[in-house]
């Protein structure tokens, strides 16, 4: 769909998000009373020289102050030519966008530490001055300043979205880290919400890994396995996944050295399991299915409420049949689909999410998220960087 121009209600949303593949842009028109409607959307991969240098930050290699100054900029680069080049596809100037919403690219997040922080790469006041558009950006930072968790964030869009008094819906989205989102009761509420643990991250890992492959195209390597029972019990006992909520989490701690550690310590693995890479592959993508779907039965049981009867997944999990028709198998009860069902396309559920965010920033709205994140008090989330 082509926007056209004049209606001063068009934001763009940029992120890049935990699985670091590239930048998702989404041009999205923002209406009074109606859902927020996605006019177009542009995936833009980083540069085989930029995903390298960011896959070295996250997994806390060695970097100059030099070096990561200079990241920090290539990627703003990288964020305003995308949304540039959504422009440019949509027939559209400077002037028709009211405000870029730029989340940035997270190399580390650490809310639970002394001295609590959360790094998102990508300079707005590159993307600022490249683009010509006012940028609101650092939306995490506010927050965890506020003593929250920082993440995740996106289950305040999915409140303002989906929320039908007549629908009792949650939401999952399956990005590298899944997080969970159940509605609050009124609209303007708060929902409840935190990171359930790995989405896509471990089986991206593997499969690159083994294969040198960016991730299982619709989970057919991991059909080659078997799941691994002690394997998947040992995984389980991560401490992490037994964490109260608000809790968020990242690449920081799931990743390759995780699926390495938790190998060596699984003796119980009998030799033949162990060779079979596939079988493992299988066993990351049932500890996915399995985290959210307690997630979710837990978080039901806790806010005391009947069954949800939707589990609506966006995210890059929502392509994978086999992770989805495990998330079915797990829920019997319950329908598991596409937010697609509920009028956004699960690809851009997050680049809308900090468009909208943008919108709520420039209108000085302050989010009390102590139900999602911990956060205390009223904040603003964002801060604006005029073009």
């Amino acid at each position: 769909m082509t926007a056209s121009a004049g209606t001063g209600s068009f934001f763009i949303g940029l992120i890049s998000g935990t699985s670091m593949d590239g930048i998702d842009a989404a041009l999205i028109q923002l209406h009074r009373d109606a859902q927020p409607e996605i006019i177009s959307t542009l995936a833009t991969p980083y540069s085989q020289e930029l995903s390298e240098a960011l896959a070295r930050l996250c997994l806390n290699q060695t970097i100059k102050p030099s070096q990561l100054g200079a990241i920090n900029i290539q990627v703003g680069r990288a964020f305003a030519q995308a949304a540039l080049n959504l422009l440019s596809a949509n027939n559209l100037t400077t002037s028709d966008i009211t405000a870029i919403g730029s989340h940035g690219q997270t190399v580390w997040h650490e809310p639970d530490s002394d001295t609590p922080f959360t790094m998102q790469l990508g300079d707005p006041n590159t993307i600022a001055h490249l683009t010509g558009i006012t940028t609101v950006a650092d939306f995490r930072g506010r927050d965890m300043a506020a003593g929250g968790q920082g993440a995740p964030l996106a289950p305040l869009f999915h409140q303002h979205c989906f929320y039908h008094p007549d629908n009792q819906a949650a939401i999952v989205n399956i990005g590298g880290i899944a997080n969970l989102t159940t509605l609050a009761d009124q609209k303007q509420d708060c929902p409840s919400g935190f990171d359930t643990g790995p989405g896509n991250v471990l089986m991206d890992c593997w499969i690159n890994h083994c294969q040198q492959r960016a991730y299982d195209h619709n989970g057919d390597w991991a059909r080659q396995g078997e799941v691994i029972p002690s394997l998947l019990s040992h995984m389980l006992q991560e401490p992490y996944l037994q964490l109260p909520a608000p809790k968020s989490t990242g690449r920081e701690l799931f990743n390759l050295v995780w699926i390495q550690e938790v190998l060596q310590a699984s003796t119980s693995i009998s030799q033949t399991e162990a060779q079979s890479q596939a079988n493992i592959q299988r066993t990351l993508l049932e500890l996915t299915a399995v985290t959210i779907c307690q997630a979710f039965e837990s978080q039901i049981e806790n806010q005391g409420k009947a069954k949800y009867p939707q589990l609506a997944v966006c995210g890059g999990g929502a392509h994978n049949p086999l992770l989805m028709d495990r998330l079915a198998a797990l829920l019997p009860k319950v329908e598991v689909c596409s937010t697609r069902v509920l009028g956004i396309d699960p690809d851009w559920v997050e680049a809308g999410t900090f468009a909208w965010l943008a919108s709520e920033t420039l209108k000085g709205r302050r989010f009390n998220n102590q139900r999602l994140t911990g956060a205390q008090g009223n904040i603003i989330l964002g801060g604006i960087y005029t073009a």
